[in-house]
């Protein structure tokens, strides 16, 4: 991955950063990313490591991570509370199973609501970064979860939902038409239009996109994440490093994305798509060599809420270093979101580990101790 940079722009402090007292934890053990055997100490639900007297030991041993983060979740969907739940039923249901697999701060770019909004440590869940609803124009996404807006309409909306996120606004860059066949959803301009709103309300935009043209023309527009993009260009890698376009593959969702293809697509895209996702892991690994910035986001939503550890180790399996692909779903992913590591003064979202993730990532499924915003939360 690229070595990380101040973001040129502003960024919405994720929701729930106020901190509480609590109880003074110690733990000891290699703290990641560097490895260093260390004691940590956890004051006020912030991070020191000057003892502060009088604490109750944790842990002793181990590997201390950053909280885990799911770059890509959508907290309304396909939540345990089932769909006959209140809106709020069901993000905290979602949020409560992501916070089981030791997440502690998800990426959700997208909803049919606002309702995650309001998910974050003072109730018990992970913080949450949010970009308010989907936007698209009419018929350009799933029925009724869209925010639907014509072109001209675009910029006005980008600037509310930007207000109504904390810190990232998403379009729906293409879709099948009604002939299920992909299209586009948006002419190069409106992109741009677009991107110019997001930034100027101080946001960051990120474009759902599966065609190749409608990942560069998001890319050439200023969009800072895509998301799947599933026929991604290797020849766009180059670019997607210079201008630090994040880029998060969703690899877990494969599968379900070939099946939607060969049944609700036109006869004539199912191949195509395939032979995409069959080029997508070789692309991805490239794009890991080529310093492209990667986020692990499981695009919960379409599979179950809980799973970046599977996503992880997609990555890796497509050939992603595993220290890399372990960063993508902890300290790189936090940091590209507004939140340190495990630094002084920093909060404290810690997941312990009984083994080093980045010799075997698979561990990152079998977390001994988690801390959110000072408070163990499990044990």
């Amino acid at each position: 991955m690229c070595g990380l940079t101040e973001p040129a722009l502003p960024i919405a402090r994720p929701r729930g950063s106020v901190e509480q007292e609590h109880r003074r934890l110690h733990l000891r053990g290699h703290v990641l990313p560097e490895g260093q055997v260390r004691d940590v100490y956890v004051v006020g639900g912030r991070i020191t490591f000057e003892s502060p007297g009088r604490v109750e030991p944790v842990v002793d041993g181990g590997w201390l991570v950053p909280g885990l983060v799911d770059g890509h979740a959508h907290l309304a969907l396909a939540s345990p509370a089932g769909p006959n739940a209140t809106a709020e039923e069901r993000v905290e249901a979602s949020a409560r199973a992501q916070l089981a697999a030791g997440v502690l701060l998800v990426r959700e770019p997208g909803s049919p609501d606002h309702a995650s909004r309001e998910v974050g440590p003072e109730r018990g869940l992970p913080r949450t970064v949010t970009a308010g609803r989907f936007l698209a124009p009419p018929g350009g996404y799933f029925p009724g979860l869209a925010r639907e807006v014509d072109a001209d309409q675009l910029a006005a909306a980008v600037t509310e939902e930007a207000a109504a996120g904390t810190g990232w606004v998403k379009l729906v860059g293409d879709f099948p038409d009604v002939h299920g066949r992909l299209a586009p959803n948006w002419e190069s301009d409106a992109l741009r239009v677009a991107a110019a709103a997001a930034h100027a309300a101080g946001a960051r935009i990120a474009v759902h996109a599966v065609m190749p043209e409608t990942i560069l023309a998001a890319v050439q527009a200023g969009f800072d994440a895509v998301e799947h993009g599933t026929g991604m260009p290797q020849d766009l890698l180059p670019e997607l490093a210079v201008r630090d376009v994040a880029w998060v593959p969703t690899l877990l969702i494969s599968d379900g994305v070939a099946d939607w293809a060969r049944t609700g697509m036109a006869p004539s895209v199912g191949p195509l798509v395939e032979a995409w996702l069959e080029a997508l892991p070789a692309t991805v690994a490239a794009a890991a060599a080529a310093g492209v910035r990667l986020l692990a986001g499981t695009d919960a939503g379409m599979v179950p809420h809980g799973m970046v550890a599977a996503e992880v180790g997609q990555l890796v399996r497509a050939g992603v270093p595993n220290k890399t692909a372990v960063a993508a779903a902890s300290w790189e992913g936090r940091r590209y979101l507004g939140l340190p590591g495990l630094e002084e003064g920093a909060p404290a979202d810690i997941v312990a580990l009984p083994e080093d993730p980045r010799v075997d990532p698979g561990v990152l499924s079998r977390h001994s101790l988690t801390v959110l915003a000072g408070r163990l939360v499990a044990r």
